[in-house]
């Protein structure tokens, strides 16, 4: 039997999550052992593991509880005192076989050495496979936590991104996701200094057989020349760039020291119509930042339009420990909540356009679960009437839109 786990927070967590379960149970961790996978991006994200954690504990005694993730590297000590924890192993540690078989120590820092992440085949329950490209961040941007998580920026070298997409392809997945803290800062710390732009060329090249290639989340300051390209010209690359936008207006950028301006945003978006004319935008954004007043937040909701953003990911602010931007003058909690609801809202109307520009459009479709998937562009879509097997990949015609995404049949 293998052991259960608890993922909160990022892709990359989702990765990290089914390489630990592997690790686990080939060190002896069975059906009595919980691993929880921390996040410390939000205060609600570590209440919501501190509240499983606790959940566990009373409902199941017996249970061996072991934390790891961000949140968990930061304050192991905290995470410790928890009922029901057995250990905490830090995030340097957790994809490394031999961790799971020590004894218990102390949560070392984290060692800046390019990373060797084990191989990972089997993603339960999902049915497009992460990618973990790089970890860790060299930027600074002064309401993040997660560098004190994660460490620096280390790359995965590009032989074991080509093996581990080749079996990840020989276990049937149809789509790949490259995943990371920080995408767009792949490729300094190894030999030749390759971008993320050439290591997905060579992805694209060298694993043909590959349907589908996705991004997640990339900073729109670092893309680089062979990555537009691709967008331009290799339809397995899918037609969807999620920014790490944060906001739309420049004093916000400036104070989170964030490395694009508005204009530049709104110019990666023209660019990238450009070059592929049916691509769908998305973009992580924070409401209620520190200083932020009225009119810097109609500036990032007016950006929501100007951009021809389709699909948002919407934080109200959450101070974190130790970061600058805690230090700073705060916005009301209660005024962060009813700005990132008006920006939920604004993402909900732009997701309504997009939908409604894909209406008689063939789209291909991946199906995750009974008669339910994404498209290319990371459209929800169901079947109109019939099944889809979770995995599969299907070419549908879009006969109708709603507020849940797109309806299809077979084209």
């Amino acid at each position: 039997m293998m052991p259960e786990v608890l993922t909160f927070g990022c892709r990359l967590n989702a990765f990290e999550s089914a390489a630990m379960r592997g690790l686990a149970a080939a060190a002896g961790h069975g059906a009595g052992t919980v691993l929880v996978n921390t996040c410390a991006v939000t205060a609600e994200a570590e209440a919501q593991a501190r509240q499983a954690i606790r959940r566990v504990a009373r409902e199941r005694p017996d249970a061996r509880i072991i934390v790891t993730g961000c949140a968990a590297q930061i304050a192991p000590d905290s995470w410790a005192a928890l009922p029901g924890v057995a250990r905490v192993i830090g995030n340097g540690e957790k994809l490394k076989p031999e961790a799971w078989a020590a004894p218990a120590g102390p949560v070392p820092a984290i060692d800046p050495a390019p990373l060797a992440p084990p191989l990972v085949t089997e993603f339960a329950g999902r049915a497009r496979a992460m990618l973990q490209v790089q970890q860790g961040c060299d930027h600074r941007c002064t309401f993040c936590v997660i560098p004190q998580g994660r460490g620096p920026s280390r790359s995965v070298p590009l032989g074991q991104l080509v093996d581990q997409a080749r079996a990840l392809v020989e276990a049937g997945y149809r789509e790949v996701v490259l995943t990371g803290v920080d995408i767009a800062s792949y490729g300094p710390d190894l030999p030749g200094r390759p971008t993320l732009g050439q290591a997905v060329r060579r992805l694209l090249a060298l694993v043909p057989e590959l349907p589908r290639l996705r991004l997640s989340s990339i900073d729109p300051a670092a893309l680089d020349d062979d990555l537009w390209r691709l967008l331009a010209e290799e339809p397995r690359l899918m037609p969807h760039l999620h920014l790490s936008l944060q906001h739309g207006d420049d004093l916000i950028l400036k104070r989170m020291r964030r490395r694009h301006s508005r204009a530049e945003a709104v110019a990666l978006a023209r660019r990238a119509r450009d070059l592929r004319p049916d691509i769908a935008l998305g973009a992580d954004l924070i409401a209620g930042f520190p200083t932020e007043t009225a009119d810097h937040f109609a500036r990032m909701l007016a950006l929501v339009e100007e951009a021809g953003l389709s699909f948002l990911h919407v934080f109200p602010y959450s101070e974190r420990p130790g970061t600058p931007a805690a230090r700073m003058p705060q916005v009301p909690v209660p005024v962060r909540r009813e700005r990132a609801a008006r920006l939920r809202e604004a993402g909900r109307q732009a997701a309504r356009r997009f939908h409604a520009s894909r209406l008689g459009a063939e789209e291909r479709v991946l199906f995750e679960a009974s008669g339910r998937g994404h498209s290319e562009h990371f459209a929800p879509v169901r079947l109109a009437e019939g099944r889809g097997e979770a995995g599969e990949l299907r070419r549908l015609r879009v006969v109708g839109v709603d507020d849940q995404g797109l309806i299809a049949e077979a084209a």
